[in-house]
Parts: structure tokens; sequence; C-alpha cells
């Protein structure tokens, strides 16, 4: 199994950052892949960002040039900037993990953390 915890999350103005952390425990050794989705209240999970074992990263059109995925996902914190935020950004925001390469579907990670809440005021 692995564990999967987020933290970093918070309220702040429009035109802000803020800087996500995942932290991974567990059968770490098993992940290849490690992503940030997003769920708004009555909305979709929303793929955000994913980045593999080799550092291939790849982004949704709706953060590409906002938001940046980084990290080590074998043994350190896999890291989420998120800069010129958004009111649409406030959200719920996942960290998830899979023995996969990237993919933008939620379904094909395995393992996801508890949500961090983001919130950001106009």
């Amino acid at each position: 199994q692995v564990q999967l915890v987020e933290s970093g999350g918070g309220l702040v103005q429009a035109g802000g950052s803020l800087r996500l952390s995942c932290a991974a425990s567990g059968r770490t050794f098993s992940i290849y892949t490690m992503g940030w989705f997003r769920q708004a209240p009555g909305k979709e999970r929303e793929f955000l960002a994913a980045v593999s074992r080799t550092k291939t990263s790849t982004y949704a059109d709706s953060v590409k040039g906002r938001f940046t995925i980084s990290g080590d996902n074998a043994k350190n914190p896999v890291y989420l900037q998120m800069n010129s935020l958004k009111p649409e950004d406030t959200a719920v925001y996942y960290c998830a993990a899979t023995s996969s390469t990237p993919s933008s579907y939620a379904s094909d990670y395995s393992y996801w953390g508890q949500g961090t809440q983001v919130t950001v005021s106009s």
C-alpha cells in the first residue's frame, strides 16, 4: 500500500501563489507517476499535472504556464507550484499515484491523498 499526504492549501487572494506538497510513504518503490487533481463543488475531478519517475511531466491546458509540478516521487515530496491563482481555481486538491505512465484519467491512479482545500478570493 501507498499512503499520500497533501499539505500547503489555504486561502489566497487572486493573483497570488501557493505551493502544495505531497509526501508518499509505504511501498513507494511501486510508484511510477504522481499526479495532481482538483475537484470543485458540483464538478467532476479534474486532472492538473503529472510527473513520472523519469521526470517527464504533463499538464492540463487549463493550468499550463501557471502551475508547475516537480519532485522525485520515489523518495521526496512532489510539489505543485501554483501561480497567478484565480477564483475559479478554488477546489479541493488531491495528490494521486500510479504504477503506470502519466495519465490524465483519475481512474488510472490507484492511490489518493485526503485532499487539501485551496480557496482563492477575488
